[in-house]
């Protein structure tokens, strides 16, 4: 039990990034990765979710969505190493991180997109018959994936998806990927114009819903932020 726990991500990680990298830009220099040599799980659950993705998120979307899964495993190989996870939950986590984000679900429900977007998640793994404390630890990481913070906990999944679609949107934890990691990924998943496309959604879910979440992250700072991207500037 507590192994597939571990597997699935139930492991407790202090929230504040500065504390696994023990207070330096990184733990290590990373080094050049490659999409053709990073592992990408291909089960059945991981191919009917894929499907799903490809077919409710925009391109631009699904495309930052599996940016984020190549980033994450670039710190999670370069620099969290001992970290116990599984690459399926970890790659289904990032499919679905921003299903909630959606015209159709953004508008459908008075929740903060994430909150929303892990009920969806949840429920859709649950169909797909994905083991339930695998279910759980993606739907609590989607959930999550914006609670930034410098007290307590999270999951091992909420911070790796965390510290990667801050790199992605707003070119935070900038050591901890090799330029060239970037390069490749990007060339694979282009960007699209993604930080006005975010910054856009951004202000739209604020708009909708003033106590959205998202606002904890400050109602102009994050969008300014996300839109003022110098890190990812060069691909957009």
């Amino acid at each position: 039990m507590a192994d597939l726990q571990r597997a699935f991500g139930w492991l407790a990680q202090p929230r504040n990034p500065a504390t696994v990298l023990h207070g330096k830009r990184n733990v290590r220099e990373p080094v050049p990765q490659k999409v053709s040599t990073i592992s990408v799980p291909s089960s059945p659950l991981t191919k009917a979710v894929l499907e799903y993705a490809e077919k409710e998120l925009p391109h631009p979307t699904f495309n930052h969505s599996m940016r984020v899964y190549y980033y994450g495993k670039a710190m999670h190989i370069d620099q969290f190493p001992d970290w116990q996870l599984s690459d399926e939950t970890y790659l289904l986590t990032c499919l679905l991180h921003d299903i909630g984000t959606t015209d159709k679900n953004l508008t459908a429900t008075l929740m903060s997109f994430e909150f929303y977007g892990g009920m969806l998640a949840l429920n859709l793994l649950k169909e797909l018959q994905a083991p339930v404390q695998q279910a759980e630890g993606v739907a609590e990481a989607i959930m999550r994936h914006q609670d930034l913070g410098e007290t307590g906990k999270i999951t091992t999944i909420g911070l790796l998806i965390q510290m990667a679609t801050i790199f992605d949107n707003m070119g935070g934890h900038s050591e901890l990927v090799h330029k060239e990691t970037i390069e490749d990924v990007v060339k694979h998943y282009p960007r699209q114009k993604w930080s006005s496309c975010f910054a856009s959604t951004i202000r739209k879910e604020n708009e909708l819903k003033p106590w959205a979440h998202t606002t904890a992250l400050g109602e102009e700072d994050f969008p300014n932020g996300v839109q003022d991207n110098q890190l990812m500037a060069p691909y957009d």
